[in-house]
């Protein structure tokens, strides 16, 4: 499906920079295979499943393992653990980019998730209420 799109698979083998940040994720690829696994430990510890999807939600795209697609990934992966465990999934098109963005950017430099926690419960709450009013 991504032959000749020149898209690598896998964790990714060289650095990434991130746009609005001094953030600067692992560079070497074993410690991003190493940070990669360990957040799976993590993650998989957890069992309330939306401080699960939260988790996934900031980690993957804080460890950026992959050469692109690492915030659709995390949104994708966090969707999946709140279907698996019978919660809506969510949409984010509510939350505003750059404020979705920024929310992230103060996670990887200050490791507080408090703002990412705010607007991901926001997108519940939005999700429930429009989507699924009668639950």
């Amino acid at each position: 499906m991504i032959n000749n799109l020149s898209i690598t698979t896998g964790i990714r083998k060289h650095a990434v920079g991130i746009t609005g940040t001094v953030y600067k994720p692992l560079e070497n690829e074993w410690e991003i295979e190493d940070a990669f696994e360990k957040m799976i430990e993590l993650v998989n510890k957890v069992d309330y499943p939306l401080e699960k999807a939260i988790d996934v939600l900031a980690l993957v795209s804080y460890t950026q393992p992959f050469t692109d697609g690492n915030k659709r990934t995390s949104r994708m992966v966090a969707n999946a653990i709140l279907i698996a465990s019978d919660y809506f999934p969510l949409s984010y098109r509510s939350i505003d980019e750059n404020e979705f963005k920024q929310a992230l950017i103060l996670f990887y430099e200050t490791n507080n998730i408090y703002h990412i926690k705010r607007l991901f419960l926001e997108q519940y709450k939005f999700a429930v209420k429009t989507y699924f009013p009668d639950r």
